[in-house]
């Protein structure tokens, strides 16, 4: 346990305890305590660099580490160490989100590549007769959802979506099969 921690416990309990009991109890020293005493009404002289550092991470989306914050402070005419930048963003829990490698990069290496069949031609004379489809990457806070659309290019109207917590052949296999059940059950209404 830090020995702060046991100074707040020794000072939360002065009115029960006799103060050096305590301190002997935890040991830790009467002047360390008196100490942590005088300095409990001070403001803390981190506050004002941590208020500046809070601010510029709002208005970056918290996307500065350390060594960047540093060269903010520089340029704005706030001059400290780079070591003091760090040790304050981690008091104040202030430190970038780092941010992972995307799983997805790689995958646009095909194994079969297929016919382009529209080659660019994006119109449709009559319903059903070209769809295209999708695949969108949504960030949440659970993770990466995936949404798997079909548009029918005459209308620009979607005939079927389904999503998954992972982009698998099956995603767009059974968004195909939704299309094509919810196509026939147009058509044999139209019937």
């Amino acid at each position: 346990m830090r020995a702060r921690i046991k100074y707040h416990i020794v000072y939360l309990h002065r009115n029960e305890y006799p103060v050096s009991v305590m301190c002997k109890l935890f040991g830790v020293s009467r002047s360390g305590y008196y100490d942590f005493v005088r300095r409990l009404d001070r403001p803390e002289a981190d506050a004002g660099l941590a208020q500046l550092i809070r601010e510029q991470q709002k208005h970056c989306r918290q996307t500065y580490g350390y060594r960047r914050m540093w060269m903010w402070l520089g340029k704005q005419g706030i001059h400290h160490n780079p070591k003091t930048v760090l040790r304050v963003m981690k008091k104040y829990d202030l430190l970038a989100e780092i941010r992972r490698p995307r799983k997805w990069v790689n995958m646009g290496q095909q194994v079969h590549r297929y016919e382009n069949l529209l080659n660019r031609d994006f119109h449709a004379d009559r319903p059903n007769s070209k769809w295209v489809t999708d695949i969108s990457y949504i960030h949440t806070g659970q993770g990466v959802l995936y949404l798997s659309m079909i548009r029918d290019l005459y209308d620009n109207s979607i005939v079927a979506y389904k999503t998954a917590e992972s982009q698998t052949i099956n995603l767009v296999l059974d968004t195909i099969r939704l299309a094509v059940k919810q196509e026939k059950k147009q058509a044999a209404g139209r019937l």
